[in-house]
């Protein structure tokens, strides 16, 4: 029994136009001919058409599909034990990513529990939840995130008034120091830093003083928190950076 290219394409989901192209390229080609010269396709060539669509389906490239399947030395159980085995792995990924989505469904549900007008009033016209995508994607598999995240779940308004007010009394502490002309590496800088630090582990998450650093850095290399510190005042960014650095350093030796 042969079939003819439409009705192929009909069984397995794909267009004529690719099976055309399978032809072309010698990945796929009809085991027969009609009269008019139109393609007709056996039952051995639907076979191989499912292998084909497997491993595409798996995003090997053709190229890899014809030496797979062109394989002088591969039997059809060498196949079926290959597509054991990707599928395993794909079912472990995909597992993994479903685990990672219901993760961060669960953190959505623990963010800022506040209402439109109490956030406003906290703060501004800053909105927290703007870069939630982002930082659930670069730290979301963090303790650091999922602590932060518990304790945020359970801050009211006051709270939050609270967090804002002691994190610009610690500003308004460093740029004093700066002003005074106070070394970044100096007592006075350092304690101030440890007392950031302390703010942090305090309301946020647990911040040891190697991340306290790498907050520091990031403090200086992302536009963002450099604007949003050197707008309390000019140069405040590396200050702290530069006081967080020498205060883990004071803390390590």
């Amino acid at each position: 029994m042969s079939h003819s290219v439409g009705q192929v394409a009909g069984y397995a989901g794909v267009t004529v136009r690719t099976l055309h192209h399978y032809d072309d390229i010698g990945l796929l080609v009809p085991s027969e001919r009609s009269h008019a010269g139109h393609r007709r396709y056996s039952d051995a060539d639907l076979d191989r058409l499912q292998q084909i669509l497997f491993y595409r389906e798996l995003g090997f490239p053709l190229e890899e599909v014809a030496a797979l399947l062109d394989d002088p030395d591969a039997d059809p159980r060498a196949h079926l034990r290959r597509q054991h085995e990707l599928l395993t792995a794909r079912i472990e990924k995909l597992q993994k990513m479903a685990a990672a989505v219901e993760h961060a469904m669960e953190a959505r549900k623990m963010g800022i529990n506040l209402t439109p007008e109490e956030k406003f009033e906290v703060f501004g016209d800053f909105d927290p939840d703007q870069y939630e995508d982002e930082v659930q994607q670069r730290w979301g598999d963090t303790e650091a995130y999922r602590q932060s995240q518990r304790r945020s779940a359970s801050y009211t308004k006051e709270d939050w008034l609270r967090i804002q007010r002691e994190a610009e009394e610690i500003n308004g502490r460093f740029v004093a120091l700066m002003e005074a002309g106070e070394p970044a590496d100096s007592e006075a800088a350092m304690d101030a830093a440890e007392e950031h630090r302390r703010w942090i582990s305090g309301n946020h998450y647990d911040c040891g003083h190697e991340m306290h650093t790498c907050l520091g850095e990031m403090y200086v290399s992302d536009p963002r928190f450099t604007e949003t510190y050197d707008t309390v005042r000019p140069g405040l960014a590396v200050y702290l950076r530069d006081a967080i650095k020498a205060n883990a350093a004071r803390h390590s030796s």
